[in-house]
């Protein structure tokens, strides 16, 4: 199964993410790492950390990175590069946080490929919050 890791800057705002999409995406989600604030505990990215959770998350189908802002996509990337000689098939994803692990996580549980993982977390740009 596709793996999901949410980086933020803070480790509060990864871990709600992280349950939330637990919370919705059932026990089939599987492998959904929260990567957030430094290994200090305070407020930061570190890419040495992410690539961490990357290969945690990973089972063989590629991991969904989404990350918040700034040098938290930075890092990211940087995680990703480290990762470059493992061969893990990881991307980042352009997508709002959020709500795109959400899509990404429920899509995940329903066995879809790494493709479809990121599609639905991308297409999440366009939802609107009003009906």
């Amino acid at each position: 199964m596709v793996g999901i890791v949410v980086v933020s800057h803070s480790r509060k705002i990864a871990e709600g993410i992280h349950e939330l999409a637990v919370q919705v995406a059932g026990t089939a989600a599987g492998r959904i790492i929260a990567a957030g604030g430094m290994m200090d505990g305070g407020i930061g990215t570190d890419a040495i950390m992410i690539s961490e959770r990357i290969r945690t998350a990973n089972d063989g189908e590629g991991v969904v990175v989404l990350a918040d802002i700034g040098s938290g996509i930075m890092s990211a990337e940087m995680a990703i590069e480290l990762l470059e000689e493992e061969k893990i098939d990881v991307r980042l994803a352009d997508a709002p946080i959020v709500e795109g692990a959400i899509a990404a996580s429920v899509e995940a549980a329903c066995g879809s490929s790494i493709d479809n993982v990121i599609q639905a977390a991308e297409e999440t740009r366009s939802m609107s919050k009003r009906y």
